[in-house]
Order: C-alpha cells, then sequence, then structure tokens
C-alpha cells in the first residue's frame, strides 16, 4: 500500500511532501482536457454528495447544512493537501456510529471540539509516519466493525422511514431498538410509501443508465411526488427538512437550511446540549479525548482504505502519510466553519474515477459545487422528505456491509478469522467502534501467535542430514530448530531438548531454520541448553548465534 518512502543518499527519510498528489499533477502535465474531466467528475460526486452530507450529518444528531459544510470546507482541505489524487473526503456513515452519541451528549459545540481535537491527533499520526499501520489492521477486523456499523446505522433509519414517534432515542443499540419496536403502532404509511419509492429508485436506476446520478433521480422525484400528493390527497403530509429542522438568522427563526456561507466561529463557541457554548473548558477536553480518539483513528483506517481502493482503480500509489496529514488538517479547519467529521469516502471516491476524475481538482470542484447547492439550491432542499433520506442511508448501509463477502468469507476463510469478524461484528452493534476494533486486533494478533507456534518445533532429525557427508558418530543427535522462537512458541519448541536421553553425549543443534528470536525464546533455548550441559551432553553449534539473531 503506497509507494516505498522517498529517502536521502544517505538512507534518511526525506521530509513529507503536503500536497504531493496536486503537485505530481502538475509535474505530470495539467492539461485543458484534464480540466474538463475533473469539472464533469466533481459536479457528479457533488450530485451524489450533497443529499448524503445531508443524510449523514441528520443521522450524526446535527443540522443537514453541517454535513454540507464538511463537504464544502474539508472537502477541499484535504484534497489540496493529500496525497491521493482522486480522493474524495466528507462526512462518512462510518462515523454515525461514534458522533450520534457524542452530539447527544454534548451537542454540537462539544461534537465540533472533538473533531478538531482529532485533526490535531491524525496530523501528530501522519507526522510520524504511521500511515502504514493500516496494514497490521487484519480483513476480518475492518470487514466486522464495518458491517456492524452498516446495521446500526440501517436500524437507525426504521425511525424516519416509517415516521415513528419514539422521542429521544437511548445511547445503546438494544434499547434503541425496543423503543423503535414498542414504537410501530405510531407508524405513518405516508412516510413509508415514500421511503419505498425512493429506495425502488435508487436499487433501480443504475440498471437504467448510470450518466444520472440515482441519488437526484429518486430524491428529486420522492419530493416532487411527496410535494404533489400533500396538494391532492387531503391529509397527505410528510415529514421534510423544513419541517424538521430551524435556524437563527438576523434574529428571526427560520426553517430548512440557511442560504449563506458556511460561519466561523471557534469549535468551542458553538452551542452545547443546553443551547449555551460548550466553551474552552479542559474538563471538556479531558472527557472528549476517548471520542476524539476513536473519530482519528476511525478516519486514519477508512481515508486509508479509500486510498488503497483508488489505487486499485487508477493504478497509482498513493502517500499514506501525506494522506494522514491532509485529513488532520481537514479536521482540524472544518469545526471552525461548522464542519463535522470527515474521512475519504470510498463510495464517493469510486463515483469520481467512474466519472472521469483524474486529479485532486475533481474532489475540489466537488466542494465547490456543494457551496453553490447552499447558496442557490437551499429553499429547495428544504423540502427533500425525511423518508427519502432515510432510505438513501439504508442502501448505504446495506453496501457497508458487503454481506455477499461475509459469506463468502463464512464459508472460505479459517474458523479463526470468522471467529474474529463474528466478535468484531457483535461489538460494534451492542458496544462500539473502539471496543471492537481494539478487541478484534487483540484476538486477531493472538490467534496468529497461536498459529506461529504451532509451526515453531524442534524436531531430531533421522540419519542421513541433507547437510551432513556422513553418518553421526554414536551417542551423537542433530536437532533442527524451525519457525520463530518467540514468547508464544518457545516453551512448546524447546520442550523436545528436555526430553534427550541420558546416553546421548554430543548435541547438534541445526537453528538455521529460525527467522527471529525473542528474549523468552533466547532465554528458553539457554535453559534447555544448560540442562543438557548439567547433564553431562556437549551442545554445538546455535547459543552464540542465537544470541546473534536475538540481538539483530
Amino acid at each position: 500500500m503506497g509507494e516505498a518512502l522517498p529517502t536521502h543518499d544517505d538512507g534518511s527519510a526525506s521530509p513529507l511532501q503536503i500536497g504531493i498528489a496536486l503537485k505530481k499533477t502538475f509535474r505530470d502535465g495539467y492539461r485543458w482536457k484534464d480540466l474538463r474531466a475533473d469539472l464533469v467528475a466533481g459536479v457528479i460526486v457533488g450530485i451524489v454528495a450533497l443529499p448524503l452530507s445531508m443524510a449523514l450529518a441528520i443521522a450524526s444528531g446535527v443540522p443537514p447544512q453541517h454535513g454540507l459544510y464538511t463537504a464544502i470546507v474539508a472537502g477541499a482541505v484535504i484534497a489540496v493537501l493529500g496525497g491521493s489524487r482522486v480522493q474524495v473526503s466528507g462526512p462518512t456513515a462510518a462515523f454515525v456510529v461514534l458522533l450520534a452519541p457524542i452530539s447527544a451528549k454534548y451537542g454540537l459545540g462539544g461534537l465540533l471540539l472533538a473533531t478538531h481535537m482529532a485533526g490535531v491527533l491524525l496530523l501528530v499520526m501522519g507526522a510520524a509516519r504511521l500511515g502504514r499501520l493500516i496494514e497490521f489492521v487484519p480483513y476480518p477486523v475492518t470487514m466486522g466493525f464495518t458491517a456492524g456499523i452498516g446495521t446500526v446505522i440501517a436500524t437507525l433509519q426504521v425511525k424516519d422511514l416509517l415516521g415513528l414517534e419514539t422521542g429521544p432515542l437511548p445511547e445503546h443499540f438494544l434499547e434503541k431498538v425496543a423503543v423503535l419496536a414498542r414504537a410501530v403502532p405510531t407508524a405513518r404509511w405516508e412516510e413509508l410509501v415514500i421511503g419505498l419509492l425512493t429506495l425502488g429508485l435508487l436499487v433501480l436506476w443504475p440498471r437504467v443508465t448510470r450518466k444520472i446520478p440515482a441519488p437526484l433521480v429518486a430524491l428529486g422525484t420522492a419530493g416532487i411526488i411527496a410535494a404533489a400528493l400533500g396538494r391532492l390527497v387531503p391529509g397527505f403530509t410528510v415529514a421534510t427538512i423544513d419541517s424538521r429542522f430551524t435556524y437563527m438568522l438576523d434574529g428571526v427563526e427560520r426553517h430548512g437550511i440557511p442560504r449563506v456561507l458556511p460561519p466561523f466561529h471557534l469549535p468551542w463557541e458553538f452551542p452545547g446540549p443546553d443551547g449555551k457554548a460548550v466553551g474552552f473548558d479542559l474538563d471538556l477536553m479531558r472527557e472528549l479525548a476517548p471520542s476524539a480518539f476513536a473519530i482519528a483513528m476511525l478516519g486514519a483506517i477508512e481515508s486509508l482504505l479509500s486510498a488503497v481502493v483508488a489505487d486499485g482503480m487508477i493504478r497509482r500509489r498513493h502517500d499514506p502519510d501525506v494522506e494522514l496529514i491532509a485529513q488532520g488538517a481537514g479536521n482540524l479547519v472544518s469545526p471552525f466553519l461548522g464542519g463535522i467529521s470527515a474521512t475519504g469516502a470510498i463510495a464517493r471516491t469510486a463515483t469520481n474515477i467512474r466519472s472521469g476524475g483524474r486529479s485532486p481538482f475533481a474532489a475540489i470542484f466537488h466542494s465547490v459545487f456543494v457551496l453553490l447547492a447552499v447558496l442557490l439550491l437551499a429553499p429547495l432542499l428544504g423540502h427533500l422528505p425525511m423518508s427519502s433520506l432515510a432510505a438513501l442511508l439504508l442502501l448505504v448501509a446495506w453496501n457497508m456491509s458487503d454481506a455477499h463477502q461475509i459469506v463468502r468469507t463464512a464459508r472460505t476463510a479459517p474458523r479463526s478469522d470468522i471467529l474474529v469478524l463474528a466478535a468484531c461484528f457483535g461489538l460494534t452493534v451492542v458496544f462500539d467502534m473502539v471496543v471492537s476494533v481494539t478487541a478484534g486486533v487483540m484476538l486477531a494478533a493472538l490467534l496468529f501467535m497461536r498459529r506461529m507456534a504451532m509451526v515453531s518445533d524442534v524436531s531430531l532429525v533421522a540419519d542421513p542430514h541433507r547437510v551432513l557427508k556422513q553418518e553421526l558418530p554414536k551417542a551423537t543427535v542433530l536437532y533442527e530448530v524451525v519457525g520463530p522462537l518467540f514468547f508464544g512458541a518457545a516453551r512448546r519448541a524447546m520442550a523436545a531438548l528436555n526430553r534427550v536421553d541420558h546416553t546421548v553425549k554430543v548435541v547438534i543443534l541445526d537453528i538455521r531454520s529460525v527467522p527471529i528470536i525473542d528474549a523468552t525464546g533466547l532465554v528458553n533455548l539457554e535453559s534447555a541448553v544448560g540442562r543438557l550441559l548439567d547433564g553431562g551432553t556437549s551442545v554445538e553449534e546455535g547459543i552464540e548465534r542465537a544470541r546473534a539473531y536475538a540481538g539483530g
């Protein structure tokens, strides 16, 4: 993943080149046809991002305009500074399960402050060149927590899809399910009809053509039909952005989305759950630190996974460390203009590539398109039905879950990988992504060590040995040590040496097949050799070489 780090002649790493993707674009020659292709791709991605950004902000517990501000600000900043040519960043579905509890407890101000703190952490991770750590997150872990996130998001959309009257939902998943189940009698057929219409168009339209984005057709059609039915059918009403959300402008409360540029405020000047500014409070920052860490880790994982997917599609390589710095800068700056957490979006990045995007300018144009839509189309956006946005997120959740790949993995993968996947899925749903990834990586590591312990062994070699020219002398045996001698395998591997017959006078150790040895392995080897020496058996080869291995 990514190219090797650039180095100087003396072998030291060269400085990080911020904005390397944009620099390479100009270095390779950027022509008018490239600009035209990026402009078209940016508009198409902007059309997709427009309703999705609003839906994700609503699902995260904040007004829809904050999702738009995220696409505008973070999307542009990350594109300019990033290490991937075609990555498109903005609010993503994966963040919903993290952001919704934060906004519910600490309000918009707490969420923006946590995002700001996460930006700092991402900058530090990039500067420390930790971009390649994503390689140490096993695939079953990412598959498990992604499917879990998709399940949680899909469950949360039931409320708006059916128009349920639930009141504030509890924090934990199982309690939410119970509340939603009890509220089913309050379902409204009007919301369900518009939601299913939207979902059907989202699924079926790509089979007709992919030149016109399905969200534009589905949500536009659903909005028009809902408005028409509201006029023609007595009592037909559906919840819309206008009816659900309000904002203050010039001291007047207005409905829908503000038709203005994102307002500049310090993150801690935005309101908390009580409607007052959360303030710059160290105690609050300490409380938000775990959430900020979770946002940073999920942002790093998802953005780098998205960049890897993009690499495979365009056959180029991104710089993961520069990409982390860009993601950090985007999340650091975005809260000043009301933007929530952002990361690389796999679906929007793939749409960008399929639409002909060639450089970071496509992502910049996508941000400009969303900005123009806010300034020019805000009144129209306010008519979008909430059930249509819920249907859009249902499809996103289904795509996130990658059900066919999970079924395939369950059929073909080793049982240990299936166990890791199931554990991550369950922990994500019942608890959260932080617990899931932490436990999943630890479980995967333990299972990996078990596998390595199984292949580490010390075995008696029968005559003639492949290296020896002649038979071994009487009372002499040769033991071959195979596999890594680390703390998880050393005791089991050395057990064979503890059973050497007392008639053996000389033991030869062949450790050429030991790739690594740690301190525990060295101690166990020395202990086994010591017992042989105490019993009057001479030991040839091995121990000094083993110390050299451990030192290396």
